[in-house]
């Protein structure tokens, strides 16, 4: 279970920060880019489009990390990794998932930017997209707030304050 607590852990994962995907390329190192992320039914969605080189190393490769740090409304720290599921049309309809992922992150839950949404789901209908599914394997989450670090390093601190 997350170090966040529960109520906590689902509000932070409403906010529409931006995450860092890592994946991996063909020879082994991780490659790492920004993205938008929808939180649905315990699974991380990502959209992209064919050219981008993360779909492309998800396409080949789909483990992958992804880390969502904010400063606020709550300092803390999620991360998952597990294997990525592409999604793609016409097996499957990857548009309902793809406007609320316009809706997270152009809307900002403020209906003054309906127009705004649909102009940028619009084009996004026009471009050659995929949706991915991050199922997590293992998931990680801080809540900075409360979190006090690791027991080793305590005790570290703990005697390096202690005179000698």
């Amino acid at each position: 279970m997350p170090r966040m607590k529960p109520d906590v852990f689902e509000a932070f994962l409403r906010e529409p920060h931006v995450g860092v995907i890592a994946t991996l390329r063909k020879d082994g190192p991780p490659y790492t880019v920004p993205v938008w992320w929808l939180w649905k039914d315990g699974v991380i969605w990502l959209t992209g489009t064919y050219s981008r080189v993360w779909c492309k190393q998800l396409l080949q490769d789909p483990r992958a990390s992804l880390c969502i740090e904010a400063l606020a409304p709550v300092p803390g720290h999620i991360g998952f990794d597990g294997a990525a599921e592409a999604l793609e049309r016409p097996q499957f309809d990857i548009w309902p998932i793809s406007r609320e992922l316009a809706e997270k992150y152009v809307g900002r839950n403020d209906p003054a930017n309906a127009a705004a949404v649909d102009k940028f789901f619009a084009n996004m209908k026009t471009e050659p997209r995929l949706l991915f599914k991050l199922t997590p394997q293992t998931t990680r989450a801080i809540d900075m707030r409360v979190y006090q670090g690791k027991r080793a390093d305590r005790e570290f601190q703990a005697q390096s304050a202690s005179p000698d």
